[in-house]
């Protein structure tokens, strides 16, 4: 029994150094082909139909014109990856090669879901993952925009959002554009002064009362409510407000004149009629 199991674990650790010496007799086969392999020609590939880089960025950055004639053994892969991964809009970057003397480059642009105008005029976005971007010459990205009271900064650099108020309005966003009935309603996100986020539709004059970005799927849903019962019944012009910052209700906030309006609004009716018996007398 003992011997058997002795030469099961012998057959094992030859099959493994079998294995490993094959892998090794490859690797220097492979690196001996490379060695006679000159650079013909550099492919990249960015997926999507959104470009905030173009191809000739990427050729400046891998600067092809220096690579084509070269042997691929001269070429360092991992620092032209590098050199991609240091553009803002560039999530990603992988660059392979192939023993026909082709070097391949694929992008995978950063993919932004928030525009931010922050209180200080800074203008930025924030990708999917919750990073903040620049703008882009070459392409303006229809998302999301938030503005006013918001105090996050901006260097120019991929960073992190600081502060709670732009995590919140980054979570918001997030939660909106992955819906797409609020993605076709809502328009914009405003801070208020008092750092309370309010939502613009696209339909409907009035202001949606967020306050902030905690149980959002609940304060969605009551609007939702609002919105299919609610509206239908009183009109879309009864509320000026919609208030959903309390997770168990909904308050809609009517419209409604003062006196001065009432007053202005009776004044504009009786011109419009005097002018009305003014025009039948001179006829």
């Amino acid at each position: 029994m003992f011997k058997k199991s002795t030469w099961k674990y012998v057959m094992i650790a030859c099959g493994w150094l079998v294995a490993l010496g094959g892998v090794v007799v490859l690797m220097g086969f492979i690196s001996e082909k490379k060695a006679g392999v000159i650079c013909k020609a550099v492919r990249v590939y960015i997926p999507g139909n959104e470009y905030f880089i173009d191809k000739q960025e990427i050729d400046n950055i891998v600067n092809e014109k220096a690579l084509v004639g070269r042997p691929l053994e001269s070429i360092n892969i991992h620092s032209l990856e590098i050199s991609l991964k240091a553009n803002p809009f560039v999530q990603s970057a992988k660059v392979f090669e192939d023993m026909d003397g082709e070097i391949e480059v694929e992008i995978n642009q950063r993919q932004p879901i928030l525009r931010i105008l922050n209180q200080n005029n800074q203008d930025y976005y924030v990708d999917e993952n919750g990073l903040k971007i620049p703008l882009s010459q070459n392409f303006t990205a229809m998302v999301l925009a938030a503005n006013g009271f918001i105090e996050e900064p901006f260097g120019g650099q991929v960073d992190t959002l600081h502060t709670a108020l732009a995590k919140a309005v980054y979570k918001t966003a997030d939660y909106i554009r992955k819906d797409s009935l609020w993605a076709a309603q809502i328009a914009e996100i405003y801070v208020n002064q008092q750092h309370e986020i309010e939502l613009i539709p696209r339909v409907g004059n009035q202001r949606i009362l967020l306050g902030d970005a905690d149980s959002l799927e609940k304060k969605f849903g009551n609007l939702y409510i609002f919105y299919k019962k609610a509206l239908p019944q009183a009109g879309w012009g009864t509320y000026k407000a919609i208030n959903i910052k309390y997770a168990n209700q909904v308050i809609g906030v009517r419209n409604q004149l003062t006196k001065k309006d009432s007053l202005a609004a009776k004044v504009k009716k009786d011109s419009v009629q005097m002018a009305k018996d003014t025009s039948q007398i001179s006829n």
